[in-house]
């Protein structure tokens, strides 16, 4: 969430052709009962790309999945793993993890609602409640209801006392359990989610599993992704440079900001494409020191190459 917005996914279509997004998950009153075009607009490029919604009321749910298919979203997503504060008094995201029924109630009213395909994103379990056969009677009436698509996050979540950020590293990561799950259902598309990091990892789940959900890290390094496109799909052609992201994501600047955005607003997801490189650094603070600027324009990111370049 505050990450996987429309102008981070932009760049990261840029980065990779064939890489699935998502969106943050948004909450599905929200879309039902707010501002549509700012919680749902994304632009053509960002395709394949999946809504995350999160509830807990069968019929609004199916009242904003509707209104994602409306508006062209490939698929939807029911995430049942979120562990935060906020979440939890909604009475959605983890804490749903005790409540299989309810969860396959919402599954179901989304698969009647639309014609596009349904997943859930969920833990191995929360709190003490982290044995296997809990996790195969909380997927088993999601399947019944037709969700044939799961994105594991192989760490159960525990509701009290960690905050979300401590939810996704203290919990052990229990990759086995997500492989046996794929054994044990062998008809669902699996995908793990949690703590990777590199390229050889992704390879080494996908000895295991159908796909490979990446968070952090992708944000992180975004780059990262370029390479890990070019190693899983074999495309050599067009393989973007660092520098002719920043000059695409400058044109892309000049639209977002006609239509009200900030600088700062898509610069603040840039800041790792050079992880790593010589001038990261001085580029990284020249961004950050000129983007907040109310009169901030495309030129900066196109000036910001200077630092980068000479490195």
């Amino acid at each position: 969430m505050d990450r996987t917005d429309r102008h981070f996914r932009y760049l990261l279509r840029l980065l990779s052709s064939d890489t699935v997004l998502y969106t943050e998950m948004v909450v599905a009153q929200a879309v039902v009962h707010g501002d549509k075009d700012r919680l749902l607009g994304y632009e053509p490029s960002e395709h394949p790309l999946v809504l995350q919604l999160g509830g807990s009321e069968p019929d609004v749910l199916a009242a904003a999945a509707a209104e994602g298919e409306r508006r062209g979203y490939d698929a939807i997503n029911l995430n049942i793993g979120c562990p935060s504060d906020r979440v939890q008094s909604g009475a959605f995201g983890a804490c749903l993890m005790s409540q299989p029924h309810l969860v396959a109630n919402c599954v179901r009213a989304i698969r009647e609602a639309t014609a596009i395909p349904v997943s859930v994103k969920t833990r191995i379990g929360i709190d003490d409640h982290d044995s296997y056969g809990f996790l195969c009677d909380f997927i088993e009436p999601l399947i019944e209801a037709g969700c044939q698509e799961f994105a594991v996050h192989a760490r159960k979540a525990l509701l009290e006392g960690l905050s979300p950020a401590e939810n996704r590293s203290i919990p052990p990561l229990r990759y086995g359990t997500v492989y046996r799950l794929k054994q044990d259902y062998p008809a669902l598309h699996i995908s793990i989610n949690g703590g990777v990091r590199t390229t050889a990892e992704v390879l080494g789940h996908l000895q295991h599993v159908d796909g490979v959900m990446i968070g952090r890290q992708a944000y992180k390094e975004p780059y990262w992704i370029a390479e890990l496109q070019k190693t899983i799909c074999g495309k050599v052609d067009g393989y973007p440079s660092r520098a002719g992201v920043v000059r695409q994501m400058a044109d892309y600047a000049e639209l977002s900001l006609s239509r009200g955005a900030r600088l700062n607003h898509i610069t603040r997801h840039m800041l790792g494409l050079y992880a790593g490189q010589p001038g990261a650094r001085a580029w990284r603070r020249y961004l950050s020191e000129n983007a907040y600027r109310a009169d901030a324009g495309p030129d900066i990111l196109l000036q910001s190459l200077r630092y980068v370049e000479r490195g």
